[in-house]
């Protein structure tokens, strides 16, 4: 039996969250597996081991609360072997979830599962309109007041920026180009209001431009880390959780004044995730600033 574990109550009809630490939103692997490819790095011909899935995703759980996040829980579900990239389940703001609407079938009873859990706990659910394409925070990460958004492979600019429409924010559509990196949190981190780890192959020469002229700060990572999944990390405050592999995205870390902390993820990489895709912030990521929320 799976609990959420989420205090909240409902003032005037307004939730109000009583999280008392970073909170983080995991979902057990209990039916992860490469059942499908859906993009570059599944194969069915290279299984995951399951035994070995369930220390590595253990092993981050721990790390994330040694590190000082709270973990809630989302039951797994057989047939749904994504399930546990809770990070796709949606776009969190304030009281309220954005929900993913896949590109791919093979993905989309995820959704209605996500609803119910976020309901549960008493967030407000929004549904994507119409027929776009949109997969939560993996592609929609914000850096300050700037909704930060990846486009093209999973989701669709016109989602973005009826989401942007929604919520009140400014955008910036960001145009992926490498199948490798078809999720926007596969190659792009925010660290701070000000700061992100970036890697600018993976997007085209606007996108590059566009980051570096509203990311004041920014941390380049190398095609090796890259394919480590370096961008795909997880931020509690000034740690820095992560894959191995990635040692100098970790010396150019702790130059910044960072505390970078790595598990293995070797498993999840399999499927195209690691540390950031197994993860949904449910507070609101450090970097976020939320207009009239946490400014």
């Amino acid at each position: 039996m799976y609990s959420t574990g989420i205090p909240h109550f409902l003032r005037n009809g307004f939730f109000v969250s009583q999280f008392s630490a970073p909170t983080i939103l995991m979902c057990p692997p209990d039916f992860y597996g490469i059942e499908y490819e859906i993009n570059p790095w599944m194969s069915r011909s290279r299984a995951s081991d399951s035994k070995l899935a369930q220390q590595q995703w253990h092993a981050l759980r721990d790390l994330l609360e040694e590190v000082g996040a709270e973990i809630r829980l989302m039951p797994p579900a057989q047939g749904l072997p994504d399930l546990v990239f809770t990070a796709n389940a949606g776009l969190v703001w304030n009281n309220t979830v954005y929900l993913s609407q896949f590109r791919h079938e093979a993905r989309q009873g995820e959704t209605p599962l996500d609803e119910a859990w976020f309901q549960s706990v008493g967030f407000e659910t929004v549904p994507m309109t119409g027929a776009w394409s949109f997969e939560g925070a993996g592609d929609a990460l914000f850096c300050g007041q700037t909704l930060f958004a990846g486009y093209l492979i999973r989701s669709d600019a016109g989602a973005m920026q009826w989401l942007a429409g929604q919520i009140g924010c400014r955008v910036i559509p960001l145009q992926l180009l490498d199948e490798h990196y078809y999720h926007l949190d596969t190659c792009f981190c925010p660290l701070s209001a000000n700061e992100a780890i970036y890697y600018p192959p993976a997007f085209d020469d606007y996108a590059q431009a566009a980051i570096s002229a509203h990311v004041e700060n920014l941390i380049p990572v190398s095609e090796s880390e890259a394919a480590r999944f370096a961008c795909n990390a997880v931020v509690i405050g000034r740690k820095v959780v992560l894959n191995t592999g990635c040692p100098e995205l970790e010396r150019d870390l702790q130059d910044r004044g960072y505390e970078p902390h790595h598990t293995e993820l070797g498993e999840f990489i399999k499927a195209g995730g690691s540390a950031k895709c197994l993860t949904l912030r449910l507070d609101g990521e450090d970097a976020a600033i939320w207009p009239g929320v946490n400014e």
